[in-house]
């Protein structure tokens, strides 16, 4: 049985391809209903099993007029669910039903005026404020609806940028109400969600720590429980989560890599040690690491090396626990979601939360406590839990660490300088208050020396690289515009502070084309 039917309101998402459809679940959830997001293709059978309160037909790149476009069971219209269609799902559900869709002459990409021509319960509230922006995406549009069906809003170049069937509860949207640019978005889809389909807004963050709870003590009885924490936002709220349900049951293993951030190893322990009083096993392997990186310059087989020691490590510490049936890891919903393409076909799910992922013959149970969850969500559970703000509200941090943000060979020699200068940077864009607006802040350090001046004496040293970049989803992320004062501060500290670095540079390229983290 689906883990959603502890809800007792529920949206199932199908999804196209849209690149916002993980935006329309959050959208969903901002309104406190619980959803999911299945490919576009599941069978019928599947659908009425999930029990769903309303479905929402999202977007997508194909067209309806190719052969091979993504399709659904015209039987789905007959359930008597509420059904919301949005761009591509609009123009699937005209198809299905007896419309017509047609190449558009002029297509529309971008803001467009909505202007509505009648009343709806879709529409409620935002009739008063006449026209009003919204964000449409699409190279088809609707020729003509099926029987039965009424216009509701148009704009210059869609005829039928809103509809409903007067027979059955079936609306649609040429444009995306998921996104920040249509104004009244989220006001368009509570009326679909609370109004029309009568969704309880029972998805809280402390209904999800109850429910979860009870079913991590149901799955793992009296067995024991080991976690893998690396004191990043994900493990630390499912070691913490699990911890609540089944005390000193759980044992973590915290395996410190030599690569870690400046007073990581001894925030984890006062927080989760000391603090929350859990069962934690902290193993200094540093030399170890160090050993096996000496001379390797390849960030991929820097990766691996970082990977698989890891877990041999975490392997060792778990045998002298004696026999333990499950383990913990971090699994998000985006992870979930990403394992499923549009199409259907599964493929293996993440399982790189801590480094390099768990091997496949690992005889344990995995209790995935956060698997429902997007990141936001998974801080304000954090947050439910007491843990420190300093620790829920961090930023990403890979698993191999400073390792991959030492370009070339990783030494003592290059961590120390990189550590210090990682610890400035973040020391002052907190004081600056700049830390909450940006998504990832990270110190590279390049293989490069320069000449420089200092005391009157020349110098020949390393460069270090400032990346800090905003971003939603870190799919796309622009440069962080941080004001010129702050940066200096920060080149200057660390200058006159690190030994061995006399030049500091600033990272402005954004995602897509350069990637967040140069390795």
């Amino acid at each position: 049985m689906s883990s959603s039917q502890s809800h007792s309101s529920r949206i199932l998402i199908l999804d196209f391809g849209s690149q916002y459809t993980q935006l329309i679940a959050r959208r969903v959830r901002e309104l406190h209903v619980y959803c999911e997001i299945h490919p576009g293709d599941q069978p019928l059978d599947t659908v009425r099993d999930f029990e769903p309160t309303g479905l929402i037909l999202s977007g997508g790149p194909a067209s309806v007029l190719e052969a091979d476009s993504p399709d659904v069971d015209p039987a789905l219209f007959e359930l008597g669910i509420p059904i919301l269609g949005i761009c591509y799902g609009l123009q699937l559900m005209v198809q299905k039903l007896g419309g017509q869709v047609e190449a558009a002459d002029d297509r529309e990409y971008g803001r467009a005026e909505l202007k509505i021509d009648r009343d709806d319960p879709l529409l409620a509230g935002l009739e008063e404020r006449g026209e009003r922006v919204v964000w449409m995406s699409h190279g088809d549009r609707v020729l003509s609806l099926p029987p039965g069906f009424e216009p509701l809003a148009h704009s210059d170049h869609s005829p039928f940028a809103a509809v409903r069937c007067l027979e059955a509860p079936i609306w649609g949207l040429q444009f995306h109400p998921e996104v920040a640019h249509t104004d009244d978005g989220l006001k368009i889809l509570e009326n679909f969600v609370s109004t029309i389909c009568q969704c309880t807004g029972d998805w809280t963050t402390q209904a999800f720590i109850d429910q979860s709870v009870a079913a991590i003590r149901k799955q793992i009885g009296p067995g024991n429980v080991i976690c893998g924490l690396s004191g990043g936002v994900d493990s630390s709220v499912a070691a913490a989560l699990v911890h609540q349900a089944v005390g000193d049951q759980l044992t973590c293993i915290f395996v410190d890599h030599g690569l870690m951030r400046e007073g990581e190893r001894e925030e984890v322990e006062a927080v989760f040690g000391t603090a929350l009083g859990v069962k934690l096993i902290a193993v200094d392997a540093s030399d170890r690491f160090l050993s096996a990186l000496r001379g390797v310059e390849d960030p991929e087989k820097k990766r691996r090396i970082i990977g698989g020691l890891f877990i041999d490590v975490f392997e060792e510490e778990a045998a002298k626990l004696g026999e333990a049936q499950f383990l913990v890891q971090g699994t998000l919903y985006p992870d979930v979601i990403e394992s499923v393409s549009v199409k259907g076909a599964s493929v293996t799910i993440k399982t790189h939360h801590n480094v390099g992922g768990l091997p496949e013959d690992m005889k344990l149970e995995l209790v995935e406590p956060l698997r429902e969850l997007f990141k936001d969500e998974v801080r304000e559970v954090g947050r439910a839990l007491e843990l420190s703000e300093t620790l829920v509200g961090r930023h990403p941090f890979p698993g191999p660490g400073l390792g991959i943000r030492i370009m070339g060979e990783v030494t003592p020699e290059r961590l120390t300088p990189l550590r210090r200068a990682d610890a400035i940077m973040n020391e002052e864009i907190r004081e600056a208050g700049l830390y909450n607006e940006i998504w990832q802040a990270l110190v590279v350090f390049l293989p490069v020396n320069s000449v420089g001046v200092m005391g009157d004496a020349r110098t020949y040293e390393n460069a270090v690289a400032i990346r800090c970049v905003t971003s939603t989803d870190a799919m796309t992320a622009d440069f962080a515009h941080i004001p010129w004062p702050v940066l200096g501060k920060i080149s200057n500290r660390i200058i006159n502070e690190v030994k061995g670095i006399n030049r500091v540079v600033y990272d402005i390229s954004s995602k897509p084309p350069a990637t967040i983290e140069w390795e």
